[in-house]
């Protein structure tokens, strides 16, 4: 994104916005190629290493049958395994092998489960993601408007989407080194990134010149990188709903969050249409 804004700006005022948005769709067609390409990933225990479980097993049987000899009765009891049985040795070794692997009889679950919207704690999170959502995109549709109304070339004003990538990708960076720190609970480190972008957001109509909107822009796109890395991630947390459901919440909680995220910007535009209705009248 910090590499083509001021390409795509140049191709704009070269060919227009329909050719623009064409060509950004053609360069976006790998993920097409990539997505034809994912095939899911099967891990498998391999034969040495199950043979060597199987070995330790046995070892580990064997040591357990003792031989234990009564010298007031003078009669010898004797489980050791020469003379135990072979079928009852391997009845054994069978029954421990059955304790210790893990259960593989178990179906598994489903893919989308909506059982999880009956989870409080998946309801409160699954609003924040919708209403989160609604402004997500909103800087990045009205940033150059903003620059532009407060006098700024057309040229700089590109750059204001070049330093949100650019604080972005340090935010998501950021975020992951301070989640795997865990100072506190992950939850509340969410809520601290949540309530910084809302202050960074609040900071871009205080913003009255080149360098002012630059450090907005920066501000924000570091904490939209904290937000955006970790929101998803943070389902499989047992404040929300665990990693067994965590297949089955990413996709209900993307559902929600795909309707805000389309109603979010033509809400701006409507907002911006009202407002500028008003100072014209």
């Amino acid at each position: 994104m910090f590499a083509f804004a001021p390409a795509i700006t140049a191709l704009n005022d070269r060919v227009g916005w329909r050719y623009c948005l064409l060509t950004i769709g053609a360069l976006q067609l790998n993920i097409v190629v990539c997505g034809a390409l994912l095939r899911p990933i099967v891990i498998k225990l391999q034969e040495e290493k199950k043979e060597q479980l199987e070995s330790a097993y046995m070892l580990e049987n064997e040591k357990t049958l003792t031989s234990l000899d009564s010298i007031d009765s003078g009669v010898e009891v004797s489980t050791s395994p020469k003379n135990t049985p072979t079928n009852v040795k391997s009845e054994k070794r069978s029954k421990v092998l059955a304790e210790e692997q893990p259960e593989a009889q178990h179906k598994a679950p489903p893919l989308l489960d909506f059982s999880v919207l009956r989870d409080p704690s998946f309801i409160c999170y699954a609003l924040f993601g919708l209403f989160a959502t609604l402004g997500f995109f909103a800087p990045s549709l009205y940033i150059i408007p903003l620059s532009l109304s407060l006098g700024i070339d057309k040229d700089r004003s590109a750059y204001m989407l070049s330093t949100m990538a650019i604080a972005e990708v340090f935010g998501r960076i950021g975020a992951g080194w301070l989640l795997n720190k865990k100072p506190i609970r992950k939850i509340y480190i969410e809520l601290v990134f949540v309530l910084l972008i809302c202050l960074s957001l609040v900071a871009f109509p205080f913003a009255c010149d080149f360098w002012g909107l630059l450090v907005c822009s920066m501000f924000f796109g570091c904490m939209l990188g904290t937000v955006a890395g970790t929101h998803i991630p943070l389902l499989a947390e047992d404040d929300v709903v665990g990693i067994e459901k965590m297949s089955s919440a990413v996709g209900v909680y993307v559902f929600i969050q795909s309707i805000s995220g389309l109603a979010g910007p033509p809400l701006g535009g409507l907002g911006c249409t009202t407002n500028v209705r008003q100072k014209v009248e």
